[in-house]
């Protein structure tokens, strides 16, 4: 597959690179780290990022492209980690004249005319890593970095149990430039103490169900007024639930204007069959999707609460 890739993107001489929208590190880790690689490779080609801010990562400074309709004919548009293709951030995708895609969730549905897709990658950065170690291509510190971002941010600096020797090989890999780790990490994890503050309120908010699934439920009377707050706070909350002892299934419900956002997760259960049951899907420990009402959600809850209680 990683040859099929090179020889369309070898093809192409205007690129447009999309992710899903409301980026985490790994969405922007693999949009900015291709777009580099390909850039410090192909200097000919037009290389376009384009995607709404991503607002949970304001330290990165690089602003996405303002491009017209009119650059899509004739172009090949890569679409990085996004498993369902309403969640892409563009939907011009749909008007170029190929596409490729890069992913490493639950294959689902056939986004692109080629689908680079493979599950037992921890991250789309360690993915697109490959792609490049595999294909020979000139690596330089600006797309190492970002690439080592997805990586260490999709694989919960390297805990979640998708991390692999294959992982660390490719953080090798990319970790052959100088990257500067000390500020990527402080960038990464570090916070104002008012969010520290807030943090523990919000920890105080965790209830359990009778199988002793942790939850957290956000209405939108709480939320900081930002149409990209929902999302945002339900990826945060839900990591604060992680490490509890004894809860193996753990789950953030945020209300906003489009719906319940919900974050699902798990150390030992494949919770993506609920995920995709309710529209959404991801990974067999890690998914998320959105539902319409606090009466779904709760029903989600039950599915969760009822699967916590069968043996592993």
């Amino acid at each position: 597959m990683f040859k099929q890739a090179l020889k369309l993107i070898k093809k192409y001489d205007r690129i447009i690179i999309h992710r899903h929208a409301h980026p985490d590190g790994d969405a922007m880790g693999s949009q900015i780290g291709l777009a580099a690689l390909l850039k410090d490779n192909f200097p000919s080609k037009e290389i376009y990022m384009v995607g709404d801010i991503a607002t949970r990562l304001p330290f990165i400074d690089i602003q996405m492209d303002e491009i017209p309709d009119e650059a899509y004919p004739g172009a090949l548009a890569i679409i990085l980690d996004c498993g369902s293709s309403r969640l892409i951030c563009d939907e011009r995708y749909k008007m170029a004249e190929k596409t490729l895609r890069f992913d490493h969730h639950i294959y689902c549905e056939k986004i692109a005319d080629l689908d680079v897709v493979d599950s037992t990658y921890e991250s789309a950065c360690g993915l697109v890593a490959m792609f490049a170690k595999e294909c020979k291509l000139k690596l330089s510190v600006t797309s190492a970095t970002y690439l080592y971002m997805g990586m260490v941010t999709d694989s919960g600096r390297f805990v979640f149990d998708s991390t692999t020797a294959r992982t660390f090989e490719l953080a090798a890999f990319l970790l052959s430039q100088p990257i500067d780790l000390t500020t990527l990490y402080y960038n990464l994890f570090s916070k104002d103490f008012s969010e520290i503050i807030r943090d523990a309120d919000n920890m105080h908010k965790i209830q359990f169900t009778q199988n002793n699934v942790a939850y957290i439920y956000t209405s939108r009377e709480d939320l900081p007024e930002n149409s990209d707050a929902a999302p945002v706070v339900s990826s945060g909350l839900v990591g604060l639930m992680r490490d509890i002892k004894g809860v193996f299934i753990w789950v953030n419900f945020t209300e906003s204007e489009d719906g319940i956002h919900v974050e699902l997760r798990s150390n030992r259960y494949n919770i993506n069959p609920i995920a995709v049951k309710y529209g959404g899907g991801g990974h067999k420990k890690a998914s998320g999707c959105t539902v319409p009402d606090k009466e779904t959600a709760m029903r989600l809850l039950d599915d969760l609460n009822t699967l916590a209680g069968e043996p592993v």
